[in-house]
């Protein structure tokens, strides 16, 4: 399906915001799940992140038409990243929307998505609907109150170009999902009523919000924020990257060991930024819990 009649919506609310109003931008993420801020990257910042992120997945061109891929461990792989540290009207964002001025690296992802690729189902990134051991790395990363989404849509975000939509106001504790759909039983996804209880693909939901942005600008949502991408239905590759930040005195310990990769990123990294990446456990996404074994 053709997503290029889809217009930018006018909502009841600004939802864009510039790199003055950040207290703003941080009470429309707590009242509606979700905000834009424009303009936090350089044109020079953006171009290196462009040539990183298609140097770090696909440096010979051959991923394919209609295929997509995530790299879940992106800073380890990426110098021009480290340059976002250096680059104070990024971290000025980050402190407002992760309310602290103490950070640390949470985890990274880089997305490529070529020409024809699919859409996304619904989802959120949250892993704490259920109190239950963790089962996935993702269950130990994603549990806290930061913001899931600290994305830069690095060729842009539109519809037509795989562009990243929102439900607004899905992020409360107690959403129970869109009218005419319910949540799937873990809570990480819906369905439409009387239907198998599988994430939903598609993009006839009730507060929906399509999400127009340009390279430099930053997509921010919170943690509980259900989200999903349009298919990309034109002749050019979609490129992401996005950082998730945690305040660095709120506890976490991983069980898995620090790989190789990440120890020699977290060796490397700039001295000055140390404090950054003191507390960083990086991701296996092999991992699984007891639970998730014997079941």
């Amino acid at each position: 399906m053709d997503y290029s009649h889809i217009q930018k919506p006018e909502l009841g609310y600004p939802y864009e915001f510039t790199l003055n109003e950040l207290d703003a931008a941080q009470a429309c993420v707590e009242a509606h799940g979700f905000a834009i801020v424009k303009n936090v990257l350089s044109d020079e910042l953006v171009t290196e992140l462009q040539q990183s992120v298609k140097q770090v997945i696909d440096p010979d061109d051959t991923l394919g038409e209609g295929n997509s891929f995530t790299h879940t461990s992106f800073i380890e792989h990426s110098p021009a990243m480290w340059k976002l540290f250096d680059h104070e009207p990024f971290m000025r964002a980050q402190r407002v929307f992760c309310q602290t001025e103490e950070l640390t690296v949470n985890r990274t992802a880089a997305i490529i998505r070529n020409p024809g690729s699919a859409p996304l189902s619904w989802h959120s990134d949250f892993c704490g609907f259920s109190d239950g051991p963790p089962t996935s790395s993702g269950d130990i990363l994603n549990r806290g109150p930061w913001p899931s989404g600290l994305w830069f849509y690095i060729t842009g975000s539109h519809p037509k170009h795989g562009g990243l939509a929102v439900i607004e106001d899905s992020h409360v504790e107690d959403w129970e999902g869109p009218e005419g759909f319910q949540l799937t039983p873990d809570k990480r996804s819906f369905h439409r009523i009387g239907t198998e209880p599988e994430s939903y693909v598609g993009f006839d939901i009730p507060g929906l919000v399509p999400l127009f942005t340009e390279p430099g600008d930053e997509i921010v949502f919170a943690s509980r924020t259900y989200h999903s991408a349009f298919p990309n239905r034109i002749d050019r590759v979609r490129l992401s990257c996005g950082i998730g930040l945690r305040p660095r005195d709120y506890p976490l310990e991983a069980p898995w060991p620090l790989s190789e990769k990440a120890k020699a990123f977290k060796n490397g990294f700039p001295e000055h930024l140390q404090p950054l990446v003191k507390d960083y456990v990086g991701i296996d996404v092999e991992w699984r819990g007891e639970d998730a074994m014997m079941g």
